[in-house]
């Protein structure tokens, strides 16, 4: 058995992605698909933040006052087209340039639909594999968050920046799609002055997902109904475990929550 806080697992690129959940111990998980594994959650929620207590988590981990204050949970995590960090503001001006005033691309990415994203540049593998993307291309490389949400507010008309999550779950892809197709079309979207960031590199990535068995209905839960979360494991992909019941839970939406981990 081992104890810690939830953090959204570590991911790295590979045929399959290969996950580490990382609580008191490194735990690799893609060890344990077959085998049935037990979480069971304390209580206990500490604000990723700040350290302390707190009866509910804002924003994947945070007390409500870090989640109204600090860097990590600015608005523009979500909504990039409202950084100000290449104007030197932000709730953490060092956090705000060394994070967002930097490199970022805007992605098309594809499952069961075509979706526009915005990630760090050096952060693009994560952000994909984290969403669940079967395929990903790149877009436009700009050099920071602002002009990259600008991108991705003027494509939003015609195509979703959220992922279906539950389709996802289920494999659901659509095979017709044809990323460079799809980016030759949203580039004639663009104004004239935002088209000179679109990126000539044509890459589709494609990733694999260690997974047994997808789910045909999909059945969330979550700690805070369930404190005992347990079965065989099937699966993974995006942040969340997919069991053999057709279950699923999003550990990244539990971030900061305490748990004990054992693989039964």
């Amino acid at each position: 058995m081992t104890t810690g806080l939830i953090a959204k697992m570590r991911v790295e690129h590979g045929a399959p992605i290969r996950y580490t959940f990382e609580l008191n111990d490194a735990i690799i998980m893609n060890e344990l698909i077959g085998k049935t594994i037990r979480m069971e959650w304390s209580g206990r929620i500490v604000c990723c933040g700040c350290g302390k207590t707190t009866k509910t988590s804002f924003g994947q981990g945070f007390c409500y006052n870090c989640f109204t204050t600090s860097a990590h949970a600015s608005p523009c995590i979500i909504s990039p087209e409202l950084c100000r960090a290449h104007l030197g503001e932000g709730r953490d001006i060092e956090w705000e340039t060394t994070n967002h005033n930097q490199p970022h691309i805007v992605y098309l990415a594809a499952s069961d639909a075509v979706k526009v994203g915005v990630t760090r540049a050096e952060q693009r593998f994560t952000r994909w594999i984290d969403q669940g993307a079967s395929s990903a291309i790149i877009l436009a490389e700009t050099p920071n968050r602002f002009t990259a949400g600008t991108i991705e507010v003027a494509l939003k008309s015609y195509m979703s920046d959220k992922t279906n999550w539950q389709r996802m779950l289920r494999n659901e892809i659509n095979h017709d799609i044809d990323l460079v197709e799809e980016k030759g079309i949203v580039e004639d979207m663009l104004p004239f002055d935002l088209r000179d960031y679109i990126s000539g590199d044509d890459t589709i990535y494609q990733f694999d997902y260690p997974v047994l068995q997808f789910p045909q209905k999909v059945k969330s839960v979550g700690f805070d109904k369930m404190p005992v979360v347990t079965g065989k494991l099937v699966g993974i992909k995006g942040q969340y475990l997919i069991f053999e019941d057709q279950t699923v839970i999003n550990l990244r939406k539990h971030t900061s929550y305490e748990i004990n981990f054992v693989v039964e």
